[in-house]
């Protein structure tokens, strides 16, 4: 019989449709201005009488808290106006002195059964939801130290492998120098070490007694070490903001030393702050021996403890480069932990150095680079200066008792959340140098709220046009076009907010021109019935022809403008990417809709049954 699908059809439309209609759902629950409160570490929360305390002070300053949700480390609440956020943060802030960090958030309003479903809201562009923006500086002399500490480390191991004896070793600006009894041993160290370290230039001095080789970096391992300094935080930045979850995040160099990184949607400075600008790194070093000289041991504090110390050996055995994944757990007491696994190169090192230390401690060293600032006259004015420091504790200190490889763990971490973005760094790579923070803001729409009304209404002026004409020309198939149309807008949201699509305002623009294009089809199959018409076949035969042979040019003409849409987001940037999701996503759903949709609305309506006249 002509214009009847079978049950099946019917079945997988309304499964499609219904999906699509929960999957859309969230965004019309809008996300709710908010407050949080939180420590800088993310290791403890507000007691409860200070809670009940800032919020009748909110209530006393007209501010309305729609709710308060107090979790593991941080104190969410949700106020009822956008407007209230900075004057609730600012209060907050007031109120909790510098012992606790207040930011602005966007807390998700998605009804807990949408959520058990896995669906949440299409995620906001930076220009129409705004965002977190940092300017950071990597600090180009830190750079240059850690490399010299690096091959530092390397030529001691191979002067004592070749048991030349040398008595001290000094790092200064781009200079290396080591210190030798007498001018022999120096002059045999100097034919090793500059065969094997070609990017220094050498000087022979002397000291007194002493015989000095003052190793000098290059010129051009300056500017390599800095470029690779720059291309290292570069990568190590955008694996931690992918870590982060923010979609369509921009990382990029910003002139010799800085780096703009900008997260749409995220307005929780602090953990993004945390992530980003973290640049703790690991060593791990044996412990020194009570005999071992003074110029070979360093002594640090413990993390967690910081009257109690520890002498390690200056040169380490591996760092955190040498990690390839991390992961957080908690071992056999509850305590967290991180579980280590390592590269091949530092499997090896790592097998090598406890393999003969069996017995003897080895420490899990943890680096950060921090800032303070400082106010200083100058020219009698006052002048905020930025000043660099370094923390170094000691994290773990046991006892090795076998032969360590690839897999291995850490433990003496103070918190879950600590253990958690430890795993973090070290999975998505330590910085190659050190990272500071110019500037930092919480940043709205860059196109304003004006703008995005406009291009709101665009979409709706675009949808009403193409209804009326619709109407107007099809009549009742032109119903069966306009459902489809809604059907269609309706799943192309879900499509974008299960894929996790970022919606710009250039993807508006996508979802525009998708609704304009999203009739064609229809309009190709109208015409078809009206032109089988008038050739005299009978009303269920039109129908039939009309869609058959209409499927041909409608399939032609759309994987054309998908091939483009493809093309677009292979080698576009940005905006361009967003305006080809939306529009590769809507001639998916388009075609859905024309072929399966509206021909199941007209098989429901005439197939099968007696029709004396067609209303297109």
């Amino acid at each position: 019989m002509l214009n009847r699908y079978p049950l099946w059809k019917y079945l997988l439309i309304l499964v499609v449709l219904l999906l699509g209609l929960i999957y859309s759902l969230p965004n019309l629950f809008p996300e709710d201005p908010a407050v949080q409160i939180s420590t800088e570490r993310g290791d403890s929360t507000v007691g409860g009488s200070q809670l009940e305390r800032i919020e009748q002070e909110l209530r006393d300053a007209g501010i309305a808290i729609k709710a308060v949700e107090e979790e593991d480390s941080r104190v969410l609440i949700r106020l009822e106006d956008d407007d209230d956020q900075l004057p609730a943060r600012d209060l907050i802030a007031e109120r909790l002195g510098d012992d606790y960090v207040v930011a602005l958030n966007l807390a998700e309003s998605t009804p807990e059964w949408l959520q058990s479903l896995s669906a949440s809201p299409m995620t906001l562009g930076l220009d129409l939801r705004g965002g977190v923006h940092f300017l950071l500086e990597v600090d180009m002399d830190a750079a240059l130290e850690q490399r010299l500490e690096v091959n530092a480390s390397a030529i001691r191991e191979q002067l004592r492998d070749e048991r030349i004896r040398y008595r001290d070793t000094q790092i200064e600006e781009r200079s290396l120098t080591f210190t030798f009894a007498n001018e022999e041993d120096r002059d045999t160290a100097r034919g090793l070490i500059s065969r094997e370290f070609p990017d220094f230039d050498y000087a022979s001095e002397e000291d007194g007694r002493a015989a000095l080789l003052e190793m000098t970096l290059t010129d051009q391992a300056v500017t390599e070490i800095q470029d690779y300094a720059i291309e290292q935080n570069l990568t190590t930045l955008r694996n931690r903001v992918n870590e982060l979850g923010v979609a369509e995040p921009l990382v990029q160099r910003q002139g010799p030393n800085r780096i703009v990184v900008e997260l749409p949607g995220v307005q929780d400075t602090v953990a993004a702050k945390r992530v980003v600008g973290a640049t703790a790194n690991l060593e791990f070093r044996l412990e020194a021996r009570p005999d071992t000289p003074d110029s070979e041991t360093q002594s640090f504090p413990f993390r967690n403890d910081e009257n109690r110390s520890a002498d390690l050996m200056r040169d380490v055995i591996i760092t955190g480069d040498s990690v390839s994944s991390a992961n957080r757990s908690f071992d056999e007491n509850g305590r967290p932990q991180v579980n280590i696994d390592l590269d091949g190169t530092g499997g090896t090192l790592m097998n090598r150095a406890t393999r003969t230390n069996i017995g003897r401690n080895m420490a899990v060293l943890f680096i950060e680079h921090k800032t303070r600032e400082r106010t200083v006259m100058e020219d009698g004015e006052e002048i905020t200066e930025r000043e660099p420091y370094t923390e170094r504790g000691i994290i773990s200190l046991a006892t090795i008792q076998s032969a360590l490889g690839n897999s291995f763990r850490i433990t003496g971490l103070d918190s879950p959340t600590e253990a958690a973005e430890l795993a973090l760094l070290l999975r998505s790579g330590s910085l190659a140098a050190p990272i500071y923070f110019v500037q930092e803001r919480t940043i709205g729409p860059s196109l304003g709220a004006e703008n995005i009304e406009r291009g709101i209404m665009s979409v709706q002026i675009g949808l009403l046009l193409v209804v009326a004409f619709m109407l107007v020309r099809y009549k009742v198939f032109g119903i069966f076009a306009n459902v489809a149309l809604a059907l269609n807008l309706t799943l192309l949201v879900a499509a974008m907010s299960l894929l996790g699509a970022t919606l710009t305002l250039p993807g508006i623009a996508g979802i525009v021109l998708t609704l304009g294009m999203a009739v064609d089809a229809n309009v190709l199959i109208f015409e078809r019935i009206r032109e089988e018409l008038r050739n005299g076949l009978s009303i269920q035969q039109a129908i039939q022809a009309g869609y058959e042979r209409a499927f041909s040019s409608i399939i032609d003409a759309n994987i054309t403008t998908l091939l483009v849409a493809v093309i677009l987001f292979s080698i576009g940037t940005g905006p361009v990417k967003g305006f080809a999701v939306t529009l590769s996503l809507g001639i998916l759903t388009s075609l859905f809709t024309a072929l399966m949709v509206t021909r199941a609305m007209v098989n429901l309506t005439y197939g099968g049954k007696p029709v004396k006249k067609l209303w297109i």
